[in-house]
């Protein structure tokens, strides 16, 4: 027992050291924000665009977790549980089998709102979880995950990961 002991705290110490090596920050100079993500398999996809002012990564494959990070300027005062209605209301309803999830309060090193959803893609159920998370009084930033319903739902601890980690630089 007594040799038992140090191992297992070894052991303890070695998978704590993985996951930290495990995790991935992705900067880029065009852009005013900073993630991390959680594992290897998480990439990017895309570079800044700056003319929608959004980034995109996928979990290996986009079926498997999609992510849009787009930057809104908003009038003075909106709050992100505005922008998730807005969107709700002007965008999200159009896409086919289309059901409403619910709507929560978000923490992180942006404080904001998320919005769950699902609904169908050649054939198939999905699912999405948008974080709208404000940086100051005229801008939110929507990170916007979409992947099948059950993979979503699997790496839901992932999504909840990033959108803590999102800081402005």
């Amino acid at each position: 027992m007594k040799h038992l002991t140090p191992l297992l705290v070894l052991i303890a110490l070695g998978a704590s050291v993985v996951s930290v090596l495990a995790q991935e920050a992705h900067l880029s100079e065009q852009v005013g924000y900073s993630i991390e993500l959680p594992s290897p398999v998480w990439r990017s996809i895309s570079e800044f665009d700056p003319v929608h002012e959004r980034s995109e990564f996928v979990n290996g494959d986009r079926m498997d977790g999609y992510l849009q990070i787009r930057k809104e300027i908003v009038d003075a005062g909106t709050t992100p549980s505005d922008v998730a209605q807005r969107d709700q209301d002007q965008k999200l309803r159009y896409i086919p089998g289309f059901v409403e999830g619910k709507q929560e309060p978000f923490s992180g090193r942006l404080n904001g709102v998320t919005a769950s959803y699902e609904f169908t893609k050649a054939g198939k159920p999905m699912m999405g979880r948008i974080y709208y998370l404000q940086a100051d009084n005229r801008t939110i930033y929507a990170l916007r995950f979409t992947g099948l319903r059950d993979k979503l739902t699997r790496i839901r601890n992932q999504t909840d990961s990033i959108a803590r980690s999102f800081k402005i630089k």
